[in-house]
């Protein structure tokens, strides 16, 4: 008898090693580092996360479903969701916790609604009081920002978040990025929050300090303005305020975004129109901001950390873009106002979002149907 329960506890032994070697798998960069990637979860188009804690983190997916999701893969659905409007590019956005979330419970979520049968759509971002009982739960729900106006179509809502770090001159300070939504003119005009970054107190109020004050009631809400689709914004260690966007064909950019700056989108891009028409470069009009950084051809970015924890000391400042069509991570030294890709790492999989977790190691969702949570560390 006893053989056989020893041949019995192997086999449960060899299934296990197999079937945890089958969740990690081990990716070289092409400057020759290597990271070593754990499958964590699964899920049905994840669009973003943010950690809770060092043992748990929230998960959208652009289905309209919120996760509360154990570092061991354990996933509970959060009730008190609002109803979205999925389509296109369009369903669940962002997740973010308040700056004073521990005592606070307030938590951040930006989706796209309609009011008209989808007709019309527009981003929304609200905050409720996140119940993290057994039964997880929203509530106490408040509406923080609309885009204005709802368009039609399902494309370029942007709507990722991001707050102010602790003791900035940005602290408490919500941050977000509101797309063109396809339709171009509108980064450019003072009626249309269309095409900006947003910059809002928590509470959905507007700060005195917003640098257009004499463009009308819209535009004391906006940041910067000039911009097509920013799927990614972070602060630096600095304070500084970076975001990336998708170009038209190509063109993709990293900026460092400042208040009151304008960075040119329709005007000018170091990418062209679908259609083949070309659109004049940058530094053909000086008046604009320029990019950090620009990608031809493109990389489709979404998902934006810039690192700083211990895990990879010699990356501290570095920033990470998901990378879509590129299906890779890219690592990206910043200098000053100058950022230069250095590294991707690639697996086949269009990467969606990008985080920094517990113990410094690097959290990526894959995109579409099945789009995997991985946690990446040292080999």
């Amino acid at each position: 008898m006893k053989p056989v329960i020893q041949a019995i506890c192997f086999l449960f032994v060899t299934l296990f090693m197999s079937v945890t070697q089958a969740m990690a798998f081990s990716v070289e960069g092409t400057a020759g580092n290597r990271l070593e990637a754990t499958s964590i979860a699964a899920f049905d188009s994840p669009w973003a996360m943010t950690f809770i804690d060092e043992d748990r983190l929230l998960v959208t997916t652009k289905p309209g479903k919120l996760w509360v999701v154990s570092t061991d893969g354990t996933k509970r659905a959060v009730k008190g969701v609002p109803r979205v409007k999925v389509g296109g590019q369009g369903g669940l956005g962002d997740v973010v916790l308040h700056p004073d979330f521990a005592n606070n419970s307030l938590v951040y979520l930006s989706f796209v609604e309609t009011k008209d049968n989808g007709a019309t759509r527009g981003a929304v971002v609200v905050r409720g009081v996140l119940d993290l009982s057994d039964k997880p739960a929203l509530r106490n729900l408040q509406r923080i920002w609309s885009q204005s106006p709802h368009r039609p179509g399902g494309g370029h809502f942007s709507h990722r978040l991001a707050f102010g770090p602790r003791g900035t001159a940005q602290d408490g300070k919500l941050f977000i990025t509101s797309g063109d939504r396809q339709e171009q003119t509108p980064a450019q005009r003072w009626d249309m929050a269309l095409g900006k970054i947003i910059r809002l107190n928590d509470d959905g109020t507007l700060p005195a300090d917003n640098p257009f004050q004499d463009k009308g009631d819209l535009a004391k809400s906006f940041w910067s303005l000039g911009h097509r689709n920013a799927l990614g914004i972070a602060f630096d260690a600095k304070g500084r305020l970076w975001a990336h966007e998708m170009g038209p064909r190509h063109g993709d950019e990293l900026n460092l975004i400042e208040p009151g700056r304008n960075y040119g989108w329709p005007i000018v891009s170091n990418g062209d129109n679908y259609s083949g028409k070309k659109i004049p470069d940058h530094d053909t009009r000086p008046e604009f901001a320029a990019p950090s950084a620009f990608w031809v051809p493109s990389i489709a970015p979404s998902g934006l950390v810039i690192y700083s924890g211990d895990q990879f000391p010699g990356w501290t400042g570095n920033a990470f873009i998901g990378g879509l069509v590129s299906r890779a991570l890219i690592r990206v030294t910043l200098e000053g106002s100058t950022a230069t890709e250095v590294e991707r790492f690639s697996w086949g999989k269009r990467i969606r979002e990008v985080e920094q977790g517990p113990q410094g190691a690097l959290w990526v969702l894959e995109d579409k149907n099945g789009g995997r949570l991985l946690r990446l560390t040292r080999p």
